[in-house]
Protein backbone atom coordinates (compact mmCIF):
# COMPACT_ATOMS: atom_id res chain seq x y z
CA UNK A 1 0.00 0.00 0.00
CA UNK A 2 1.14 3.44 -0.57
CA UNK A 3 3.06 5.45 1.80
CA UNK A 4 3.39 2.37 4.23
CA UNK A 5 7.17 2.47 5.15
CA UNK A 6 7.63 5.49 3.15
CA UNK A 7 9.72 8.53 4.50
CA UNK A 8 6.44 10.34 4.93
CA UNK A 9 4.97 7.50 7.39
CA UNK A 10 8.37 8.34 9.61
CA UNK A 11 7.76 11.99 9.05
CA UNK A 12 3.68 11.35 10.65
CA UNK A 13 5.31 9.43 13.36
CA UNK A 14 7.77 12.28 14.38
CA UNK A 15 4.58 14.53 14.22
CA UNK A 16 2.79 12.14 16.48
CA UNK A 17 5.03 11.64 19.06
CA UNK A 18 5.37 15.28 19.33
CA UNK A 19 1.29 16.01 19.90
CA UNK A 20 1.57 12.67 22.14
CA UNK A 21 4.20 14.55 24.26
CA UNK A 22 2.57 17.55 24.34
CA UNK A 23 -0.83 15.65 25.52
CA UNK A 24 0.78 13.15 28.21
CA UNK A 25 0.80 16.77 30.26
CA UNK A 26 -2.28 15.48 31.37
CA UNK A 27 -1.71 12.21 32.81
CA UNK A 28 1.62 13.65 34.49
CA UNK A 29 0.45 16.74 36.13
CA UNK A 30 -2.17 15.45 38.52
CA UNK A 31 0.76 12.89 39.45
CA UNK A 32 3.33 15.53 40.84
CA UNK A 33 0.87 17.89 41.71
CA UNK A 34 -1.55 15.71 44.19
CA UNK A 35 0.16 16.08 47.34
CA UNK A 36 -0.06 20.04 46.90
CA UNK A 37 -3.20 20.04 46.06
CA UNK A 38 -4.11 17.45 48.96
CA UNK A 39 -2.56 19.98 51.40
CA UNK A 40 -4.70 23.10 49.57
CA UNK A 41 -7.86 21.20 49.88
CA UNK A 42 -7.22 19.61 53.48
CA UNK A 43 -8.40 15.84 52.01
CA UNK A 44 -6.50 12.96 52.71
CA UNK A 45 -4.26 10.93 50.53
CA UNK A 46 -7.02 8.26 49.37
CA UNK A 47 -9.36 11.33 49.13
CA UNK A 48 -7.13 13.82 46.53
CA UNK A 49 -6.23 9.90 44.42
CA UNK A 50 -9.49 9.90 43.37
CA UNK A 51 -8.76 12.91 41.36
CA UNK A 52 -6.06 11.01 40.03
CA UNK A 53 -8.61 8.04 39.55
CA UNK A 54 -11.34 10.93 37.26
CA UNK A 55 -8.48 11.48 35.22
CA UNK A 56 -7.28 7.87 34.21
CA UNK A 57 -11.23 7.00 34.04
CA UNK A 58 -11.44 9.66 32.08
CA UNK A 59 -8.60 8.90 29.76
CA UNK A 60 -10.50 5.10 29.57
CA UNK A 61 -13.22 6.17 28.20
CA UNK A 62 -12.00 8.63 25.89
CA UNK A 63 -9.30 5.96 24.35
CA UNK A 64 -12.30 3.86 23.20
CA UNK A 65 -14.77 6.80 21.87
CA UNK A 66 -11.72 8.51 20.35
CA UNK A 67 -10.69 5.74 18.59
CA UNK A 68 -13.56 4.88 17.60
CA UNK A 69 -13.96 8.35 15.94
CA UNK A 70 -10.00 7.74 14.56
CA UNK A 71 -11.37 4.63 12.96
CA UNK A 72 -14.57 6.36 11.04
CA UNK A 73 -13.14 10.02 10.73
CA UNK A 74 -9.11 9.74 11.13
CA UNK A 75 -6.82 11.22 13.93
CA UNK A 76 -6.88 14.56 12.77
CA UNK A 77 -10.36 15.57 14.22
CA UNK A 78 -9.70 13.69 17.32
CA UNK A 79 -6.58 15.84 18.09
CA UNK A 80 -7.91 18.94 17.58
CA UNK A 81 -10.72 17.92 19.81
CA UNK A 82 -8.37 16.84 22.81
CA UNK A 83 -6.52 20.26 22.30
CA UNK A 84 -9.51 22.32 22.71
CA UNK A 85 -10.87 19.76 25.88
CA UNK A 86 -7.23 19.82 27.41
CA UNK A 87 -7.13 23.96 27.35
CA UNK A 88 -10.67 23.77 29.33
CA UNK A 89 -10.12 21.21 32.01
CA UNK A 90 -6.75 22.58 32.93
CA UNK A 91 -8.05 26.17 33.09
CA UNK A 92 -11.42 25.42 35.08
CA UNK A 93 -9.33 23.11 37.50
CA UNK A 94 -6.91 26.09 37.58
CA UNK A 95 -9.69 27.98 39.46
CA UNK A 96 -11.57 24.88 40.99
CA UNK A 97 -12.87 26.30 44.51
CA UNK A 98 -13.37 22.78 45.74
CA UNK A 99 -11.69 18.78 45.47
CA UNK A 100 -14.92 17.61 43.19
CA UNK A 101 -14.83 20.61 41.00
CA UNK A 102 -11.23 19.58 40.40
CA UNK A 103 -11.57 16.08 40.16
CA UNK A 104 -14.24 16.81 37.71
CA UNK A 105 -12.17 19.11 35.55
CA UNK A 106 -9.43 16.15 35.69
CA UNK A 107 -11.98 13.43 34.51
CA UNK A 108 -14.22 14.73 32.18
CA UNK A 109 -11.94 17.09 30.24
CA UNK A 110 -8.01 16.57 30.64
CA UNK A 111 -8.38 12.77 31.17
CA UNK A 112 -10.93 12.66 28.42
CA UNK A 113 -9.06 14.78 25.97
CA UNK A 114 -5.70 13.80 26.65
CA UNK A 115 -6.86 10.36 25.74
CA UNK A 116 -6.36 11.22 21.59
CA UNK A 117 -3.15 11.61 22.64
CA UNK A 118 -2.02 7.83 23.67
CA UNK A 119 -4.06 4.32 22.17
CA UNK A 120 -5.57 6.85 18.97
CA UNK A 121 -2.36 7.80 17.84
CA UNK A 122 -0.78 4.44 18.53
CA UNK A 123 -3.48 2.63 16.19
CA UNK A 124 -3.11 5.49 13.28
CA UNK A 125 0.74 4.94 13.26
CA UNK A 126 0.74 1.64 12.90
CA UNK A 127 -1.34 1.49 9.81
CA UNK A 128 1.64 3.25 8.31
CA UNK A 129 4.15 0.36 8.98
CA UNK A 130 4.50 -3.06 8.16
CA UNK A 131 8.05 -4.39 8.09
CA UNK A 132 8.88 -2.23 11.11
CA UNK A 133 5.24 -2.05 12.91
CA UNK A 134 6.92 -3.30 16.10
CA UNK A 135 9.46 -0.11 16.32
CA UNK A 136 6.59 2.18 15.01
CA UNK A 137 4.35 1.32 17.68
CA UNK A 138 7.06 1.21 20.33
CA UNK A 139 7.83 4.76 19.13
CA UNK A 140 4.19 6.49 19.30
CA UNK A 141 3.90 4.83 22.89
CA UNK A 142 6.90 6.62 24.27
CA UNK A 143 5.48 9.85 23.79
CA UNK A 144 3.77 9.05 27.32
CA UNK A 145 6.94 8.76 28.96
CA UNK A 146 9.03 11.50 27.31
CA UNK A 147 6.35 13.19 28.61
CA UNK A 148 6.59 11.58 32.15
CA UNK A 149 10.33 12.65 31.55
CA UNK A 150 10.13 16.12 30.62
CA UNK A 151 6.90 17.17 32.56
CA UNK A 152 7.30 16.05 36.36
CA UNK A 153 10.53 18.44 37.09
CA UNK A 154 9.21 20.96 35.01
CA UNK A 155 5.59 20.78 36.37
CA UNK A 156 7.07 20.87 40.24
CA UNK A 157 9.46 23.91 39.58
CA UNK A 158 6.30 25.50 38.01
CA UNK A 159 4.42 24.75 41.01
CA UNK A 160 7.37 25.90 43.71
CA UNK A 161 7.46 29.30 41.91
CA UNK A 162 3.82 30.10 41.03
CA UNK A 163 1.53 27.70 42.88
CA UNK A 164 -0.21 24.97 41.06
CA UNK A 165 -3.56 27.22 39.87
CA UNK A 166 -1.41 29.23 37.82
CA UNK A 167 1.26 26.21 36.85
CA UNK A 168 -2.24 24.19 35.44
CA UNK A 169 -3.74 27.31 32.94
CA UNK A 170 -0.65 27.65 31.73
CA UNK A 171 -0.48 24.17 31.12
CA UNK A 172 -4.27 24.15 29.56
CA UNK A 173 -3.02 27.22 26.52
CA UNK A 174 0.34 25.33 26.37
CA UNK A 175 -2.18 22.70 24.76
CA UNK A 176 -4.13 24.60 22.76
CA UNK A 177 -1.55 26.50 20.74
CA UNK A 178 0.90 23.60 20.31
CA UNK A 179 -1.38 20.63 19.36
CA UNK A 180 -3.98 22.40 17.21
CA UNK A 181 -0.87 22.94 14.07
CA UNK A 182 0.81 19.37 15.17
CA UNK A 183 -2.68 17.97 14.13
CA UNK A 184 -3.24 19.48 11.26
CA UNK A 185 -0.07 17.61 9.77
CA UNK A 186 -1.98 13.98 10.29
CA UNK A 187 -4.89 15.03 7.60
CA UNK A 188 -3.68 12.74 5.54
CA UNK A 189 -6.21 8.85 5.24
CA UNK A 190 -4.40 5.86 6.41
CA UNK A 191 -3.42 3.57 3.32
CA UNK A 192 -5.87 0.66 3.92
CA UNK A 193 -8.78 3.29 3.59
CA UNK A 194 -7.21 3.79 0.15
CA UNK A 195 -6.76 0.52 -0.49
CA UNK A 196 -10.40 -0.40 0.23
CA UNK A 197 -11.35 2.12 -2.08
CA UNK A 198 -9.38 0.84 -4.88
CA UNK A 199 -10.70 -2.92 -4.51
CA UNK A 200 -7.80 -3.84 -2.96
CA UNK A 201 -7.09 -6.41 -0.48
CA UNK A 202 -5.82 -6.07 3.21
CA UNK A 203 -3.54 -8.25 4.61
CA UNK A 204 -5.32 -10.46 6.98
CA UNK A 205 -4.11 -11.00 11.10
CA UNK A 206 -0.81 -13.03 10.77
CA UNK A 207 -1.74 -14.68 13.76
CA UNK A 208 -4.46 -16.65 16.17
CA UNK A 209 -4.59 -18.48 19.42
CA UNK A 210 -8.10 -20.16 18.48
CA UNK A 211 -10.16 -18.09 20.45
CA UNK A 212 -13.00 -15.86 19.22
CA UNK A 213 -12.18 -11.99 18.75
CA UNK A 214 -14.70 -11.00 21.67
CA UNK A 215 -12.87 -13.23 24.12
CA UNK A 216 -9.11 -12.75 22.97
CA UNK A 217 -9.79 -8.90 23.21
CA UNK A 218 -11.29 -9.24 27.12
CA UNK A 219 -8.44 -11.27 27.75
CA UNK A 220 -6.45 -8.89 26.25
CA UNK A 221 -8.22 -6.07 28.44
CA UNK A 222 -7.82 -8.06 31.79
CA UNK A 223 -4.07 -8.45 30.70
CA UNK A 224 -3.65 -4.49 30.14
CA UNK A 225 -5.67 -4.09 33.91
CA UNK A 226 -3.56 -6.40 35.75
CA UNK A 227 0.08 -5.59 34.46
CA UNK A 228 -1.16 -1.80 35.21
CA UNK A 229 -2.91 -2.10 38.80
CA UNK A 230 0.71 -3.00 39.43
CA UNK A 231 2.43 -0.63 37.36
CA UNK A 232 0.42 2.12 39.00
CA UNK A 233 2.22 1.40 42.13
CA UNK A 234 5.21 3.44 41.34
CA UNK A 235 3.89 5.41 39.09
CA UNK A 236 1.19 6.91 41.08
CA UNK A 237 2.88 7.55 44.57
CA UNK A 238 6.38 7.78 44.06
CA UNK A 239 6.25 11.62 44.96
CA UNK A 240 4.30 10.93 47.43
CA UNK A 241 6.22 7.97 48.79
CA UNK A 242 9.56 10.45 48.91
CA UNK A 243 7.90 13.14 50.83
CA UNK A 244 6.46 10.86 53.35
CA UNK A 245 10.29 9.05 53.69
CA UNK A 246 11.36 12.90 54.03
CA UNK A 247 13.15 12.99 51.20
CA UNK A 248 11.38 16.09 49.66
CA UNK A 249 8.51 16.33 46.35
CA UNK A 250 11.62 17.34 44.22
CA UNK A 251 12.96 14.28 44.74
CA UNK A 252 10.32 12.43 43.73
CA UNK A 253 9.40 14.03 40.63
CA UNK A 254 13.37 13.03 39.92
CA UNK A 255 12.73 9.75 40.47
CA UNK A 256 9.59 9.31 38.59
CA UNK A 257 11.32 11.80 35.66
CA UNK A 258 14.19 9.31 35.76
CA UNK A 259 11.84 6.30 35.72
CA UNK A 260 10.21 6.84 32.15
CA UNK A 261 13.14 8.13 30.58
CA UNK A 262 14.59 4.72 31.40
CA UNK A 263 10.98 3.63 30.02
CA UNK A 264 11.57 5.15 26.78
CA UNK A 265 14.26 3.22 26.26
CA UNK A 266 12.41 -0.08 27.35
CA UNK A 267 9.95 0.81 24.84
CA UNK A 268 11.84 1.35 21.96
CA UNK A 269 13.51 -1.91 22.57
CA UNK A 270 10.81 -3.74 23.15
CA UNK A 271 9.16 -2.91 20.00
CA UNK A 272 12.74 -4.15 18.20
CA UNK A 273 11.95 -7.42 20.04
CA UNK A 274 8.21 -7.36 19.10
CA UNK A 275 9.08 -7.33 15.48
CA UNK A 276 11.28 -10.60 16.15
CA UNK A 277 9.69 -12.64 18.35
CA UNK A 278 5.80 -11.00 18.44
CA UNK A 279 4.11 -9.00 21.25
CA UNK A 280 2.74 -11.75 23.26
CA UNK A 281 6.51 -12.83 24.17
CA UNK A 282 7.08 -9.28 24.60
CA UNK A 283 4.20 -8.78 26.96
CA UNK A 284 5.39 -12.06 29.27
CA UNK A 285 8.99 -10.70 29.16
CA UNK A 286 7.82 -7.39 30.07
CA UNK A 287 5.69 -8.99 32.84
CA UNK A 288 7.89 -11.21 34.35
CA UNK A 289 10.64 -8.46 34.83
CA UNK A 290 7.98 -5.68 36.42
CA UNK A 291 7.24 -8.13 39.08
CA UNK A 292 11.31 -8.32 39.84
CA UNK A 293 11.32 -4.56 39.70
CA UNK A 294 8.50 -4.30 42.51
CA UNK A 295 9.95 -7.08 44.97
CA UNK A 296 13.25 -4.98 44.69
CA UNK A 297 10.51 -1.47 45.82
CA UNK A 298 9.39 -3.60 48.34
CA UNK A 299 12.55 -3.69 50.36
CA UNK A 300 14.23 -0.60 49.20
CA UNK A 301 13.79 2.93 51.01
CA UNK A 302 16.58 4.75 51.23
CA UNK A 303 17.49 7.86 49.04
CA UNK A 304 20.16 6.09 46.59
CA UNK A 305 18.24 2.23 46.03
CA UNK A 306 14.98 4.03 45.70
CA UNK A 307 16.78 6.31 42.57
CA UNK A 308 18.50 2.92 41.25
CA UNK A 309 15.45 1.02 41.28
CA UNK A 310 13.36 3.41 39.73
CA UNK A 311 15.51 3.45 36.82
CA UNK A 312 15.53 -0.64 37.22
CA UNK A 313 11.64 -0.32 37.12
CA UNK A 314 11.44 2.16 33.99
CA UNK A 315 13.57 0.10 31.98
CA UNK A 316 11.61 -3.77 33.02
CA UNK A 317 8.04 -2.42 32.44
CA UNK A 318 8.31 0.29 29.56
CA UNK A 319 7.36 -2.87 27.10
CA UNK A 320 4.45 -3.91 28.43
CA UNK A 321 1.83 -1.21 27.08
CA UNK A 322 2.75 -1.18 23.65
CA UNK A 323 2.50 -4.87 23.79
CA UNK A 324 -1.16 -4.49 23.44
CA UNK A 325 -1.54 -2.18 20.22
CA UNK A 326 1.17 -5.09 18.85
CA UNK A 327 -1.12 -7.72 19.84
CA UNK A 328 -4.56 -6.26 18.63
CA UNK A 329 -2.51 -5.31 14.99
CA UNK A 330 -1.21 -9.03 14.71
CA UNK A 331 -4.82 -10.27 15.54
CA UNK A 332 -7.36 -8.26 14.37
CA UNK A 333 -8.26 -6.63 11.03
CA UNK A 334 -6.77 -3.21 10.34
CA UNK A 335 -10.24 -1.32 9.87
CA UNK A 336 -11.00 -2.01 13.63
CA UNK A 337 -7.51 -1.06 15.07
CA UNK A 338 -8.73 2.53 16.14
CA UNK A 339 -11.21 0.81 18.85
CA UNK A 340 -9.49 -2.37 19.69
CA UNK A 341 -6.32 -0.48 20.58
CA UNK A 342 -8.28 1.71 22.26
CA UNK A 343 -10.12 -0.66 24.30
CA UNK A 344 -7.11 -2.57 25.27
CA UNK A 345 -5.00 0.74 26.16
CA UNK A 346 -8.23 1.82 28.15
CA UNK A 347 -7.54 -1.48 29.74
CA UNK A 348 -4.60 0.01 31.24
CA UNK A 349 -5.84 3.06 32.14
CA UNK A 350 -8.82 1.17 34.24
CA UNK A 351 -5.81 -0.66 36.11
CA UNK A 352 -3.63 2.77 36.60
CA UNK A 353 -6.61 4.17 38.44
CA UNK A 354 -7.48 1.19 40.32
CA UNK A 355 -3.70 1.07 41.54
CA UNK A 356 -3.76 4.69 42.37
CA UNK A 357 -6.48 4.11 44.17
CA UNK A 358 -5.60 1.37 46.22
CA UNK A 359 -2.58 2.32 46.70
CA UNK A 360 -3.89 5.33 48.82
CA UNK A 361 -6.65 2.86 50.61
CA UNK A 362 -3.22 1.09 51.42
CA UNK A 363 -1.41 3.25 52.89
CA UNK A 364 -4.48 5.19 54.80
CA UNK A 365 -4.98 1.66 56.20
CA UNK A 366 -1.19 0.74 57.37
CA UNK A 367 0.58 4.15 57.11
CA UNK A 368 2.72 2.88 55.15
CA UNK A 369 3.52 2.03 51.44
CA UNK A 370 4.72 -2.11 51.73
CA UNK A 371 1.49 -3.49 51.58
CA UNK A 372 0.53 -1.80 48.35
CA UNK A 373 3.73 -2.99 46.77
CA UNK A 374 2.85 -6.53 47.77
CA UNK A 375 -0.71 -5.55 46.44
CA UNK A 376 0.90 -4.93 42.78
CA UNK A 377 2.96 -7.99 42.54
CA UNK A 378 -0.02 -10.16 43.56
CA UNK A 379 -1.77 -8.83 40.60
CA UNK A 380 1.46 -9.00 38.21
CA UNK A 381 1.55 -12.76 38.56
CA UNK A 382 -1.85 -12.82 37.54
CA UNK A 383 -0.55 -10.79 33.89
CA UNK A 384 2.11 -13.26 33.77
CA UNK A 385 -0.02 -16.19 33.89
CA UNK A 386 -2.27 -14.44 30.96
CA UNK A 387 0.83 -13.94 29.08
CA UNK A 388 2.42 -18.07 29.60
CA UNK A 389 -1.38 -19.16 28.49
CA UNK A 390 -1.60 -17.03 25.34
CA UNK A 391 2.29 -18.01 24.46
CA UNK A 392 1.88 -21.50 25.16
CA UNK A 393 -1.78 -21.57 23.21
CA UNK A 394 0.07 -19.54 20.04
CA UNK A 395 2.62 -21.98 20.11
CA UNK A 396 0.08 -25.26 20.09
CA UNK A 397 -1.63 -23.52 17.12
CA UNK A 398 1.56 -23.05 14.88
CA UNK A 399 2.59 -26.81 15.83
CA UNK A 400 -0.80 -27.76 14.49
CA UNK A 401 -0.66 -25.97 11.41
CA UNK A 402 3.05 -27.09 10.62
Amino acid sequence: MAGVDSSYAWWRLAASVAISTLGGVGMWCIVVALPIVQADFGVTRAAVSVAYTATMLGFCAGGVIMGRLVDLRGITLAAILSSIMMALGFVSAGFAPSLGWFAAAQGLLIGFGAAATFAPLVADISHWFEKRRGMAVAIAASGNYIAGTIWPPLIELAMRDHGWRTTYIGAGLLCLVTMVPLALMLRRPPPFHAAEAAGIAVAAPRRSVGLSPNALQALIAVAGLTCCVAMSMPQVHIVAYCADLGYGVARGAQMLSLMLGFGIISRIASGWVADKVGGVATMLIGSVLQTVALVMYAVSDALISLYVVSALFGLFQGGLVPSYAIIVREYFPAKEAGVRVGIAMSSTIIGMALGGWMGGILFDMTGSYQAAFLNGIAWNIVNAAIGWWLLARQGRRTALAA
